[in-house]
């Protein structure tokens, strides 16, 4: 396990304005993070992106972005009250919580076993924590295993005086399935079509967090792609949608030898799902979930339509009706932030010093270009602004201008950060209309002319 990675990413995302620890004057709030300046760009730069792939550049999908309290009974009706809890067992002498199934997984890790156990029953977990005797990560023993609900509760005021119970959404496909009818009556799509939102849910974890890959509020990006059974062969169709989720991680800049599919196994599955691959990272921690596919059938729209006593079925323009089959891709938005900052973190030994870079990809980088005079010279910040001026009008994308320290330590400052280029305008740029570009990767510097920047 290197953890040695993950502090030093943890340590340059805060340094360099990318995540921040919530609340952290108070002491910080396990499980919740801030994202800065830069992580928020590195992220709407991610969800653009997948926007664009997944639901404006396609005729199937339609977008929506559905509320975060929604009716209770749709939680009921989904089976997310009785069945959406992990397993958590507790440290009998500090009283710390911790999800079961990862107490087991990371101990076996620590033997080099890679053993799955998410989705096992309680009384299965506790007798492998008894047979291994397995401790606390303090050394303490743990309380008998027990389920814990992982929906968040909240209250709504109905009349004045009066409250009632609700949930934040735990998961954002809900929301979908509550307007797959108004899509069907207002945008009137043939079958096949999905529906795609991205925006926040909410879990309460037990196990704390690594950075942003579990957290109490996260982002994420998912749709659920409806289509006819008797048509469409399922298992074919879940194919295409694997490439499609692989390739959208390649597109990210991510490594390939880093990525790998794992298919669930049957004590695995969600209540809903009767296939479910993860798309996996391999983390400094192990392989862990980073995206995912999950076959649903037909187990969502069949329960609301039984429950609510709409009808939700598809009808065809000869009269016939079916309840559609639906597979959901799910992209952790917030999870792949952290992903992507330590498979780009690098570091190299240059002159006897070690220089820290981020090699995004550039569609990905929260900075497009830097714009730096060479030194705090008035004609030279009046051209460097000029620059920076012209570039902010005509890119779609972060630019910025610092004029601070020595010229070293602001290229050192924009690597950190994981400025593709950076642009250097000295005295001879006064004389001949040439800057000087900086590569981040290669640190080769080429002259080009302003007007072909």
């Amino acid at each position: 396990m290197n953890e040695d990675l993950l502090q030093k990413v943890t340590s340059l995302a805060k340094r360099r304005g990318f995540i921040y620890p919530s609340s952290e004057i108070y002491g910080g709030l396990a499980n919740a993070y801030d994202f800065g300046p830069y992580g928020v760009e590195l992220k709407e730069n991610v969800r653009k992106l997948w926007w664009q792939k997944f639901i404006r550049g396609r005729e199937d999908m339609f977008g929506i972005d559905a509320s975060v309290i929604i009716n209770p009974k749709v939680w009921e009706s989904s089976g997310h009250v009785a069945n959406f809890a992990d397993v958590m067992v507790e440290d009998v002498v500090n009283r710390k919580r911790y999800r079961a199934d990862h107490i087991i997984e990371e101990y076996f890790l620590k033997k080099g076993i890679e053993k799955k156990v998410d989705g096992l029953g309680t009384e299965r977990l506790q007798e492998i924590i008894e047979e291994e005797k397995i401790k606390s990560p303090d050394g303490n023993e743990l309380s008998p295993a027990r389920k814990f609900s992982t929906l968040f509760e909240t209250e709504i005021g109905i009349v004045e005086g009066g409250k009632n119970k609700a949930y934040l959404r735990g998961e954002i496909a809900q929301g979908i399935f509550m307007n797959y009818k108004n899509i069907l009556d207002s945008i009137h799509p043939k079958l096949p079509f999905g529906i795609g939102q991205t925006g926040k849910a909410y879990r309460n974890e037990i196990t704390k967090g690594k950075l942003t890959i579990r957290t109490l509020e996260f982002d994420l990006m998912e749709f659920e792609y409806f289509y006819d059974p008797e048509i469409q062969n399922g298992e074919e169709l879940f194919e295409v949608w694997r490439k499609e989720v692989y390739d959208f991680a390649i597109s990210l800049g991510l490594d390939s030898k880093n990525l790998r599919w794992r298919r669930h196994e049957d004590f695995e599955l969600s209540h809903y799902s009767n296939h479910t691959e993860d798309l996996e990272y391999k983390y400094p921690w192990g392989f862990g979930e980073m995206f995912a596919i999950a076959d649903r059938t037909n187990f969502d729209l069949r329960n609301h339509m039984e429950k609510s006593g709409e009808n939700l079925q598809y009808t065809y323009s000869d009269g016939k009706k079916i309840i559609p089959f639906v597979l959901e891709p799910t992209f952790g938005l917030s999870r792949v932030i952290t992903t992507i900052l330590i498979d780009s973190y690098r570091e190299e030994e240059i002159n006897g010093e070690t220089r820290t870079f981020l090699k995004f990809d550039p569609k990905v980088a929260p900075v497009k270009f830097a714009v730096f005079p060479l030194i705090k010279d008035e004609k030279l910040t009046n051209l460097a602004k000029e620059i920076y001026k012209k570039l902010k009008n005509k890119i779609d994308g972060m630019i910025v201008y610092d004029e601070t320290g020595s010229i070293g330590k602001r290229y050192r400052k924009q690597d950190e950060i994981g400025t593709p280029n950076c642009i250097t305008i000295d005295f001879e740029s006064l004389e001949d209309g040439c800057v000087t570009i900086r590569d981040r990767d290669t640190l080769k510097q080429e002259r080009v002319r302003v007007e072909n920047l």
